[in-house]
């Protein structure tokens, strides 16, 4: 049985997709580790699959292979000789590059009042306007600053109201404590200054005795 060519496009079948890929997959390691054993190659694969699992042969090490393949990319570039047609567009670029910082100062400076003494009217009206557009963008920036700092302020202000009915709540109740402890000694002061022991008298009634000489 003759087997039909594969057309090249993506398998839409999930389950003949992923059987496709194992047999390719393994075939072409296959080929791989038999390059590098019959040619003595140095040979390195990196396969990832749709789900992201990573399959890979090196014939030595990975990472020798893959700095390998880094210095040698960078020493091909790097010697690569810039050719005619790239150095005049580079040439162009910059003669571009040139004349539209050019343009810029020139509308920075006219912006700034300086230089426009040759202008027409219609320049100095399109200046005119992008002053005004500017100061509208700068005033309307200005405003949302002060809205946002006017909010910090409330919150702050919110939170300093807050500590402070804590700390008057907190010192009300220890003033009220000081003066029942002051309260409750004066009454032990009252206590001790009169005593409640009887004192005797007694009482004489006639002339009072004269003393003999």
């Amino acid at each position: 049985m003759v087997r039909g060519k594969t057309q090249m496009k993506r398998i839409e079948n999930a389950t003949s997709r992923q059987v496709t890929f194992s047999k390719r997959r393994n075939g072409l390691l296959k080929k791989a580790f038999e390059l590098s054993v019959l040619c003595d190659a140095e040979v390195s694969l990196i396969i990832f699959s749709p789900k992201g699992k990573l399959y890979e042969f090196a014939s030595s090490n990975m990472q020798d292979t893959i700095d390998r393949y880094l210095r040698h990319t960078k020493d091909r570039v790097s010697s690569k000789p810039v050719s005619e047609e790239n150095m005049q567009y580079l040439k162009f670029e910059a003669a571009n590059m040139m004349k539209k910082i050019e343009q810029l100062e020139a509308s920075k400076r006219k912006l700034l009042g300086e230089g426009i003494g040759t202008c027409s009217i219609e320049e100095l009206q399109q200046i005119e306007q992008q002053l005004e557009k500017s100061v509208k963008c700068i005033r309307a920036r200005k405003t949302q600053v002060f809205k946002e700092q006017i909010e910090q302020l409330k919150q702050k202000e919110k939170a300093l109201a807050a500590e402070n009915g804590k700390l008057s709540e907190k010192w009300g109740s220890h003033e009220t404590e000081v003066w029942s402890n002051k309260n409750q000694e004066s009454g032990r002061g009252d206590e001790e200054s009169s005593p409640s022991s009887e004192v005797e008298t007694q009482l004489f009634i006639g002339l009072p005795c004269s003393s003999r000489k």
